[in-house]
């Protein structure tokens, strides 16, 4: 075991404060990056959980963020003809003024929604595939939506309540759990029952939402995905499911307010740690410095010295990381038990342990002026 381990080991409540400091610095963002990440994924749920394989919209969208992704009717039979396809579907989307049925002394409550239409069909491509056997027949009942846990205070409703969308009496017969939305209200309706809901708001121009494409072998996505765009004749883009994901995620994260979030939380991180970390070692090799004295005088170098001081740093960014992975795992723990969606996912999780681990370094060179004061002289005081 090497000397500046032992010290670690032996003196570790002089090193705790640059441990835990560490520690937060990583797990907040580490922590507000997976909360980020979980919100958009319930965002996307009803995309991101389906059984498809390939996703075709507009050939100018980049995402499904703020753009019109409908696409002409004729597009659809167009996906057939390719060998590879079993089934075509596209997602029904409408728009419309959700009042709900207050009781005497209720409060009426008035919404915008937007109602997503998918076919409660065993194993459609539309299908989620976290639906249960009885969320999928209770929306097989004409004028039936599905209405995510968090949104039910905020439309006045409760399960087995009615309600109206533009003037057509819905009745809220499941309830889902990870389908959040901060960009408005969304609820999942039939097919059938979607296009009730729009009739009379749409322009009757034939157009559909975005296609849902399952193919034979769902590791031809790529190949299948290029034959697609190479005979599109710039009618449509196809997309494999990772592609439209993480376009999707990108699009959301790129806006303004959330880049600019978690770069003033790295910035923070990096400073707590960087400040907190050097002092705790500076006092800790202070508390120390007639033991540096000591090795002078035997002779060690100021460069071996430095190289102890280097190698506490490390090891206490080696225990920062640990305790920031036991941290975020009670966060997700605990969000998960709130119904907050909390997504860690590895390549982040490597990078920010890389960011503490250059914190623990940067700490430790900051830290080194402190030798100076080893002089062999001071040992005769």
């Amino acid at each position: 075991m090497s000397l500046a381990l032992a010290t670690l080991l032996y003196e570790w409540r002089r090193y705790m404060a640059a441990v835990v400091a560490l520690a937060f610095s990583g797990m907040m963002v580490l922590v507000m990056l997976g909360l980020f990440t979980g919100i958009i994924h319930s965002e996307f749920a009803t995309t991101e959980r389906c059984n498809a394989d390939i996703f075709v919209l507009p050939p100018k969208v980049a995402s499904m963020v703020n753009s019109n992704i409908s696409l002409p009717a004729r597009v659809q039979p167009q996906i057939f003809l390719n060998p590879h396809v079993t089934e075509v579907r596209s997602l029904e989307e409408s728009f419309g003024s959700w009042v709900n049925a207050s009781g005497p002394g209720g409060k009426q409550v008035q919404k915008f929604v937007d109602v997503w239409g998918i076919d409660p069909i065993p194993g459609a491509v539309t299908l989620p595939v976290d639906y249960t056997d009885d969320q999928r027949g209770a929306l097989v009942e004409p004028g039936a939506v599905a209405v995510d846990a968090s949104n039910l205070a905020t439309l006045g409703v409760k399960l087995g309540d009615k309600a109206s969308v533009n003037g057509h009496t819905v009745h809220v017969r499941t309830v889902l759990h990870g389908y959040q939305n901060v960009d408005g209200i969304f609820i999942v309706a039939s097919r059938d029952t979607t296009r009730m809901l729009s009739r009379g708001n749409d322009s009757g121009n034939g157009d559909t939402g975005p296609l849902m494409v399952r193919i034979d072998n769902p590791a031809l996505a790529g190949v299948v995905r290029d034959q697609l765009n190479a005979v599109s004749h710039g009618a449509y883009r196809a997309w494999t499911r990772e592609e439209f994901n993480r376009a999707n995620e990108n699009a959301v994260m790129s806006q303004q307010i959330v880049g600019t979030l978690l770069v003033f939380l790295t910035i923070m991180a990096i400073l707590i740690g960087v400040g907190i970390t050097s002092q705790t070692l500076r006092g800790a090799i202070l508390s120390n410095i007639r033991e540096f004295a000591s090795f002078r005088a035997l002779g060690i170098s100021m460069g071996s010295l430095r190289w102890i001081v280097m190698e506490l740093s490390f090891w206490a960014g080696v225990a920062g990381i640990a305790v920031a992975g036991t941290l975020t795992w009670l966060a997700t723990v605990a969000a998960a038990s709130a119904g907050l969606p909390l997504v860690i996912r590895p390549a982040p999780a490597m990078m920010i342990c890389a960011m503490l681990m250059a914190i623990a370094v940067a700490s430790g060179a900051l830290a080194m002026g402190v030798l100076k004061h080893s002089q062999p002289a001071d040992l005769l005081r």
